[in-house]
């Protein structure tokens, strides 16, 4: 017998780990799955389905595009396999307990090579890669393909992990060329007939404050400033012509981890929620509270941050701060420090754009809007903070095309 021993202990807790992807291993495999592999799908020779992966710090990003214009003819060829991965993957808007399909954000009436489709866009937290792989393995994946493209530090920390239990090999590609060719489709393409690049109006009023389009058609130059676990920070002159600038080890993994431990939240989520509802100058130590005002020389208003946390140095105010509060000081904290640091590079680089991607802005107002009051006032309205809608798939869709680019005859 060809197949590896597995013990009833063992076998139960990869049960447990695949459930949290809601990973079935009932697909049934095909005598003819393995013709898919060499089929002729339109114009390019690279067989469905079509996937593009970042596998992040703290999250996975997986991009799926969705065929829609199948002919009878291969409806017919298709095999069971494939068609159980498009319809699990297309059928269902959360995977287990930790998968989401970000439906808001799916691409439709698509062209990608010929083809017309829809393109899909989900995440699952990078702690349970194991089920995912172990769910490629369960659907027989490496029938229908051998090689993903995959970015982000996970492709090279998975690897051994894909080969071994899911018989897949991963073509491993830079993050930063996959972010800046996915940014770059992404926009060209539109979202669903709306501006895929936004700024936001009076960021500073809130009952002004208001989401506005921008268009990107010209883009060069820009700063891209990917928030993810991390910060990375690039100057971008052409789609062929960027470099890293800088970057920052205090990111979106910074704000969940910090707060994990200040509040005892557990999610990204439930820590924004927290953050929605705190007050941050209860907790930071401002220039006012130094000066008793203005810091009038070096023209520093007096509501402006002069130490983050400063305040709690002290034992009375300490006990008088609360968990919503702690959450929107670390939220502050890592956004002000972001934001210094892309005006910094900003300066250096001569550029006035900067955009800001990265699953940190996923549902993140707060941080998004106090970026583009920064910006526009630490600048003197020199600097335009720009943002995206489709936030930290980008690595994902550079992925995918590559892919795809890589089946050119």
């Amino acid at each position: 017998c060809c197949r590896p021993c597995v013990s009833p202990g063992a076998a139960a807790a990869r049960a447990r780990q695949s459930s949290r992807l809601g990973v079935s291993s009932t697909v049934k495999v095909t005598k003819y799955s393995a013709v898919l592999a060499g089929m002729v799908y339109g114009k390019k020779k690279y067989a469905f389905p079509w996937f593009g992966m970042d596998i992040g710090g703290t999250l996975v990003k997986l991009v799926y595009f969705e065929p829609k214009d199948i002919t009878v003819e291969e409806e017919q060829e298709e095999v069971e396999n494939l068609k159980n991965i498009r319809k699990y993957l297309t059928l269902n808007v959360a995977y287990g307990s930790s998968g989401i399909r970000d439906v808001h954000l799916e691409l439709k009436d698509l062209t990608l090579c010929g083809r017309k489709g829809n393109l899909h866009f989900i995440r699952f937290p990078t702690q349970d890669m194991p089920a995912f792989i172990q769910m490629g393995g369960d659907k027989h994946f490496a029938t229908l393909h051998t090689t993903l493209c995959a970015t982000g530090g996970g492709a090279h920390k998975f690897e051994p992990d894909f080969q071994t239990m899911a018989h897949l090999r991963l073509r491993k590609l830079d993050e930063l060329d996959c972010l800046i060719k996915g940014v770059l489709y992404i926009d060209s393409v539109s979202f669903n007939g709306h501006s895929e690049c936004y700024y936001f109006e009076n960021a500073s009023d809130p009952e002004k404050c208001q989401k506005m389009p921008y268009n990107l058609e010209n883009p060069y130059p820009l700063l891209l400033v990917n928030i993810g676990s991390g910060v990375s920070i690039l100057a971008v002159y052409s789609k062929d012509n960027y470099k890293r600038v800088t970057g920052t080890s205090l990111g979106g993994g910074t704000f969940l981890g910090l707060c994990c431990l200040l509040t005892g939240c557990s999610t990204f989520e439930e820590a924004l929620e927290m953050a929605s509802h705190g007050d941050s100058t209860k907790v930071d130590k401002l220039v006012k509270d130094i000066y008793g005002g203005d810091y009038e020389r070096f023209g520093l208003p007096g509501w402006a941050v002069a130490s983050s946390f400063g305040s709690m140095i002290c034992k009375e105010k300490r006990d008088s701060v609360s968990k919503e509060d702690l959450a929107r000081a670390t939220l502050v904290t890592i956004t002000n420090n972001i934001g210094s640091i892309a005006r910094m590079c900003a300066l250096n680089e001569n550029i006035t754009r900067v955009v800001f991607v990265g699953n940190f802005l996923r549902v993140n107002t707060l941080s998004m809007k106090l970026l583009a009051y920064a910006m526009d006032y630490w600048s003197k309205g020199q600097l335009k903070a720009l943002f995206l809608e489709h936030e930290g798939y980008f690595g994902a869709v550079g992925a995918l095309l590559e892919l795809l680019d890589s089946a050119e005859p």
